[in-house]
């Protein structure tokens, strides 16, 4: 039987992958987003967008907009946020109040109307650090660094010998290292929290670097492989903070998508968390290098800052066997392929390098050492 799903935030980027994917089985979808200048440019309507979906623009701090866009509906997906590490740690207030009070304002309204099931995104920055091994194969759960970073920049153990990163799985203990963190962690446990007060089943999918077709190239606090194609694109060596050789894990959106879908359906979803990545990591060096390659640029090598930034991680890899196992979760996008795909699709755009403005503004508020 169909759904009626609104999604929250469902204007961005996954939030349109998640919309297809709803439509093309059947569902019906509503989508109620601010459409912030940020990530919209001055659209009054994102040029991809499904116009079989109904959209609402609202913010979700709005209690009559929110009101409005529950009636009817099924089930949720919670995407609405403010998104961004680094400008997290100075725009303060305005990530609170989207982040945080915006979670509140819609759990407030579900209170008066429940739904099935809510489906929240969360992140994978709430780990902080990801899972360590020390020489002696101990797991560390706690790996810090100095502020700011610093060389040597891997975290190590007590005798100054370099952890060795592993596959962070769910039980992981949270370590939220910026305000962006936080907030997300906030919109997962209210979610967790709330949901089985009221007869609803909450989800949360914590998200690594979504990337592909239609991320918003002019927005230098989006993903990092949109910020580096946006580079790129306008003929600009791609900026790496640190020195290039933190790993992580890049998986395409479209993937992302089919994991809501899954935990919107499956039973065993209920009241749990899920690692959504692709499962095989790489170096940001690495990742600039091959996209590079793929945009026709192979002169365009990395710019290596050499300089850390507030509230970054060094090692962050995701243990999805979680979400294989209980979802049924099969990421099933070659990121070769994948680069060769938004690669084309970057060549049709036009996108704003606004990526030394960005840094500027963090310099000048010592948020880069």
């Amino acid at each position: 039987m169909a759904d009626t799903v609104l999604i929250t935030g469902g204007a961005g980027f996954i939030g349109r992958y998640v919309t297809r994917a709803l439509l093309d089985r059947g569902d019906r979808v509503r989508v109620l987003d601010s459409l912030i200048e940020q990530v919209h440019g001055d659209r009054a309507e994102p040029e991809d967008f499904d116009r079989r979906a109904e959209l609402v623009t609202g913010d979700v701090r709005d209690e009559a907009a929110v009101r409005s866009a529950l009636k009817g509906v099924d089930k949720v997906v919670h995407l609405a946020a403010e998104v961004g590490v680094g400008q997290s740690m100075y725009a303060v207030d305005r990530y609170t109040s989207v982040n945080d009070y915006g979670t509140a304002v819609l759990f407030q309204q579900l209170i008066a109307r429940p739904v099935k099931r809510v489906v929240v995104a969360s992140s994978m920055s709430i780990y902080g650090e990801g899972l360590y091994r020390t020489a002696g194969g101990d797991l560390v759960e706690d790996a810090i660094r100095q502020p700011n970073g610093g060389a040597p920049w891997d975290p190590s153990d007590g005798e100054g010998r370099p952890l060795v990163p592993v596959p962070t799985p769910e039980w992981k203990r949270p370590n939220l290292a910026s305000v962006y963190a936080i907030g997300k962690f906030v919109q997962e446990r209210m979610t967790l929290t709330l949901a089985p007060y009221y007869g609803m089943e909450g989800v949360a999918l914590r998200l690594w670097n979504a990337y592909g077709p239609g991320q918003a190239l002019s927005n230098p606090y989006t993903g990092v492989l949109a910020i580096f194609a946006s580079r790129i694109h306008n003929g600009q060596r791609p900026m790496i903070f640190e020195d290039g050789l933190q790993r992580r894990d890049f998986v395409h959106v479209a993937d992302v998508a089919q994991s809501f879908l899954l935990a919107l359906d499956r039973r065993e979803a209920a009241g749990e968390v899920y690692n959504i990545g692709s499962g095989i990591d790489r170096t940001v060096q690495e990742v600039a290098e091959l996209l590079a390659d793929a945009m026709g640029r192979p002169d365009l090598t990395p710019e290596i800052a050499g300089k850390g930034r507030a509230g970054d991680i060094r090692h962050n890899i995701p243990d999805i066997s979680k979400a294989r196992r209980e979802l049924g979760y099969a990421p099933a996008k070659d990121f070769a392929a994948g680069l060769i795909e938004l690669a084309a699709w970057v060549a049709r755009q036009e996108a704003k390098d606004r990526v030394g403005e960005a840094r500027r503004e963090l310099e000048s508020r010592g948020l880069v050492a």
